[in-house]
């Protein structure tokens, strides 16, 4: 699905994302990836049932106010562990598949919100 960019100058926002993929400013990315207003990193994962909280130290590292976490392309929930370590951060954490997870961060993005979406591609 392509998506459009309507505002966010200078931000890093979704434009796309398909099986095995995700686009942020138009340049395709193939593999986990975490995204800020301010930056793309890759996110060296094994998967969605390997994941654990030290998965997402890096994200933590980031400060975001509320982590979109995609998990593909259906959604799956995470160890409920991972959730509540998050919150004990004061961090939000929405689970949701990779397509609703680049439209949410795109909307919260333009808001100037404190994002990081963290996209698993399966």
């Amino acid at each position: 699905m392509k998506l459009h960019l309507t505002s966010g100058e200078g931000q890093h926002l979704f434009s796309g994302h398909g099986p095995g993929y995700v686009a942020v400013n138009r340049v395709r990315y193939e593999s986990s990836i975490v995204v800020t207003p301010t930056s793309v990193t890759t996110w060296s994962v094994s998967g969605f049932e390997a994941l654990r909280m030290e998965d997402f130290a890096a994200v933590l590292a980031l400060q975001p106010e509320v982590v979109i976490f995609g998990t593909g392309r259906a959604m799956r929930f995470p160890d409920p562990a991972l959730a509540v370590e998050l919150a004990a951060a004061g961090i939000g954490f929405e689970v949701m598949d990779s397509g609703a997870a680049c439209r949410t961060y795109n909307i919260l993005a333009a808001e100037g919100r404190r994002v990081a979406a963290a996209i698993l591609i399966d």
